[in-house]
C-alpha cells in the first residue's frame, strides 16, 4: 500500500483550516532532499506557518509539500519530502498529529516495494551441499513466495 502520512497531513491541514486556525509543519531539516531557509533552522528542525495566508502555491503533494513562504522579506522556494514531515498541529492550541518513526519505516518499505517494480519477493531456503560434482549448478528445491 502507498504511505499514509501524505493524506493524513492534508487531513489535518484541511480540519485545521476549516476551524479557523493557523497550521504549522514541523520538519526535518536534516534530511536528504529538504530545502528550508537554513538560517531558522533550530536542532535540526524548522517549524513553519502554512497558513494560506502566508504561503503561496502550497502543494501538499503525495512526495512531498512544496510552497513559496518570505523569510525576513525575502521569498523561498520550499520543497519538503513527505518523510521529513514530523507533525502538524495548530498553533493556537496545539491540536494535530506527529508521525512517527513506524510510519517512517513503513514508507520507506512502500518505497522499495514500489521501486522493485512488481517483482516477485521469494525466500530461499539452505541449498544442501551436492553430493557429486555437475557442471550445472544446482536450484534449491525449496522456494516460498512472500507477501
Amino acid at each position: 500500500m502507498t504511505p499514509n502520512r501524505p493524506y493524513l497531513l492534508r487531513a489535518f491541514y484541511e480540519w485545521i483550516v476549516d476551524n479557523n486556525l493557523t497550521p504549522y509543519l514541523v520538519v526535518d531539516a536534516t534530511l536528504p532532499g529538504v530545502k528550508v531557509p537554513l538560517q531558522h533552522v533550530q536542532n535540526g528542525q524548522i517549524v513553519l506557518n502554512i497558513n494560506p495566508s502566508a504561503v503561496g502555491n502550497l502543494l501538499l503533494g503525495n512526495d512531498a509539500v512544496t510552497f513559496n513562504a518570505r523569510f525576513g522579506g525575502s521569498p523561498f522556494a520550499l520543497y519538503i519530502p513527505q518523510r521529513a514531515v514530523l507533525a502538524i498541529y495548530a498553533r493556537e492550541n496545539g491540536a494535530g498529529t506527529m508521525f512517527t518513526a513506524e510510519e517512517d519505516d513503513d514508507e520507506l518499505l512502500a518505497e522499495e516495494l514500489l521501486d522493485d517494480e512488481a517483482e516477485p519477493v521469494v525466500a530461499q531456503t539452505e541449498t544442501p551441499e551436492p553430493t557429486e560434482p555437475d557442471d550445472k549448478p544446482k536450484r534449491p528445491s525449496h522456494l516460498r513466495v512472500i507477501k
